[in-house]
């Protein structure tokens, strides 16, 4: 394995790498979305990360195509809904799914939220499994699942390969990923350069943005990447796509990294799981 593919993915399962920056293509829909994908692929981009209830796999899908890379050297990640919560209807999702993609197999597909009210989230992942068992899918994993629901899942007698969370300097998570170091999980980042956070105008960023003539941006995605995170940035821009892959040339030190730490408010994600979920 070269160094250089070994800095930019990480390992999810035996043989199964995904790139550590992905382009997030939530809210992105019709010709925006298509455009943008195609965009990001010609910039560099091997991974693409969607949702079910994003409503934009087909766009999505188009983008891909429109792109002229052969399905084989983009890894795609998508995520369904509650609907879908059983060995079966598991299935159903990744048919369906496939199908708006245009694809015949999907490379990580997640339970999208735990939806615990429901309480079949483990069954959700049990049928995940069987499909990565029969090949469908590359790998599984789940998505915005707090300690308490991957508990369970784990009970079960599951391997949890990864769990995407929302995850910035200013809500950090500290417990949550503590809990993925521990049992193994590979933490994605969503929304990983927060909502108009500001957090970015702290020393913290903007001293090592100025020091190594990076973005702030770009400094949040490295420390994100460096600490082994897979971050989902979302752009349609030409420019901000290519700055937020432009992340694997520098190296933020320790002190820098605690820095970045340090921006921690306790503050919990914008959402709760044990509340919200489709």
């Amino acid at each position: 394995m070269s160094e250089v593919l070994e800095s930019t993915t990480t390992e999810l399962t035996p043989g199964v790498r995904v790139p550590l920056i992905g382009l997030g293509t939530w809210p992105m829909a019709g010709e925006e979305a298509a455009a943008a994908v195609s965009r990001a692929i010609a910039n560099g981009y091997r991974h693409i990360d969607t949702a079910e209830n994003y409503g934009n796999e087909e766009d999505v899908g188009e983008g891909i195509r429109r792109s002229g890379i052969a399905r084989q050297d983009i890894f795609i990640t998508t995520k369904f809904n509650r609907d879908w919560h059983s060995r079966e209807g598991v299935l159903t999702a990744f048919e369906r799914s496939a199908h708006r993609l245009g694809v015949d197999y999907l490379d990580l597909f997640l339970v999208h939220w735990p939806n615990p009210a429901q309480g079949r989230f483990v069954e959700a992942c049990e049928g995940l499994r069987q499909l990565a068992d029969d090949g469908a899918i590359r790998a599984w994993g789940v998505s915005n699942f707090k300690p308490a629901h991957l508990r369970h899942v784990l009970d079960a007698g599951l391997t949890v390969p990864v769990n995407q969370v929302q995850v910035d300097p200013a809500r950090g998570q500290p417990d949550q990923l503590a809990f993925h170091r521990q049992h193994g999980i590979t933490t994605g980042a969503y929304s990983p350069l927060g909502r108009n956070g500001d957090f970015m105008a702290s020393p913290a960023i903007t001293g090592p943005a100025r020091e190594l003539g990076r973005t702030p941006g770009q400094i949040v995605l490295r420390w994100h990447v460096q600490q082994g995170r897979i971050a989902t940035p979302k752009s349609a821009s030409d420019a901000r796509q290519r700055q937020n892959l432009d992340v694997f040339g520098f190296e933020l030190t320790q002190e820098q990294l605690a820095a970045i730490n340090a921006l921690e408010t306790g503050g919990p994600p914008r959402l709760d799981s044990d509340t919200f979920g489709h």
